[in-house]
């Protein structure tokens, strides 16, 4: 894996850096990136929505064209209500972020419980992550509409620069294995 990582280092240090970048503007700014999200959410409901109204109808024999139909119209629907309304857009997906966050949180939270008699002693790692998801899911909850705001494009910012944390590390890992090796191989 080092060998295949080495030679394009720079291009993950890059991209780790710009991700930071994008998800500390994210952070310092999450109503503008709740927003940005829920625009681009539209955009992708709304261009898969028309490409599948286009592949329904050009395949009207196939069984399931109602159910085609449907899914292609409310992509399409869903599409133009995030676009032309996107504050409500923004409260709409948060929403159904707080419903994630709770049913996921309660969902580990039980898994947790299952393995607490199992061999693995650390379960605790699993109820802690399941309490934090439904803490977060009745914190963003008690705090509607105004959550909706900056719930997203928070969330999102801190996603963007852990995962730029991560290139970047990854970057420099692959950059020093690559000296190390080179620099054996020259010695010998």
């Amino acid at each position: 894996m080092n060998d295949s990582l080495r030679p394009h280092w720079p291009w993950f240090l890059i991209e780790g850096i710009l991700l930071g970048v994008l998800g500390v503007a994210a952070i310092v700014i999450p109503v503008l990136a709740s927003l940005a999200v829920t625009l681009v959410f539209g955009w992708i409901f709304l261009i898969s929505g028309i490409m599948g109204l286009v592949t329904t109808f050009r395949s009207r024999g196939v069984p399931g064209f109602t159910w085609s139909l449907v899914s292609g119209l409310l992509g399409v629907i869903v599409g133009i209500v995030l676009l032309w309304w996107p504050l409500q857009g923004t409260l709409s997906l948060t929403a159904v972020l707080i419903a994630f966050l709770l049913v996921e949180g309660i969902a580990t939270i039980l898994y947790a419980l299952e393995h607490r008699r199992g061999p693995s002693r650390r379960w605790e790692w699993l109820l802690a992550s399941g309490v934090i998801d439904v803490v977060l899911g009745v914190v963003l909850f008690a705090g509607l509409p105004g959550t909706a705001l900056w719930a997203l494009g928070l969330l999102i910012g801190i996603n963007l620069l852990f995962g730029g944390w991560a290139l970047i590390a990854l970057a420099l890992f692959a950059r020093r294995a690559g000296g190390g090796a080179e620099s054996t191989s020259a010695a010998g």
